[in-house]
């Protein structure tokens, strides 16, 4: 079984270790959009020695329910842009009310935090 949990769902004993863990997604191209898997427990690795961009879907294209986290680390030489596909639709804050296009430092995390519906605001290690 695998989040979101649906009512009437039953939790085994590996399911609630499960919530203290965090699932790897590696990624090693140099787009990377994410998916409704990728909410919680799981840490999206960006490894590439060019630069890179982790990108944030609309809600037309993956519905993430207000709260999501997404969490995202830069591994690789190459800078991590974390921005929306459609800017026009999906807006990522960093700092402030201005859209912008936050860049992760090397070796750091950052948090993707759904705060509304097409809004997204982005805290940690971003430059």
């Amino acid at each position: 079984m695998s989040y979101p949990y649906a009512t009437g769902d039953v939790l085994t004993a590996a399911d609630m270790n499960g919530l203290v863990a965090f699932a790897i997604n590696a990624q090693t191209g140099t787009s990377y959009t994410a998916v409704l898997n990728d909410q919680y427990s799981k840490l999206i690795t960006m490894d590439n020695a060019a630069a890179n961009d982790f990108l944030i879907p609309t809600d037309a294209s993956v519905a993430f329910p207000v709260g999501t986290v997404l969490n995202v680390y830069m591994k690789g030489a190459g800078v991590t842009t974390i921005k929306a596909v459609t800017a026009g639709t999906t807006t990522v804050v960093s700092a402030g009310a201005t859209a912008a296009q936050p860049v992760l430092a090397r070796y750091k995390v950052a948090a993707c935090i759904k705060i509304a519906a097409n809004s997204w605001v982005v805290v940690g290690g971003i430059a």
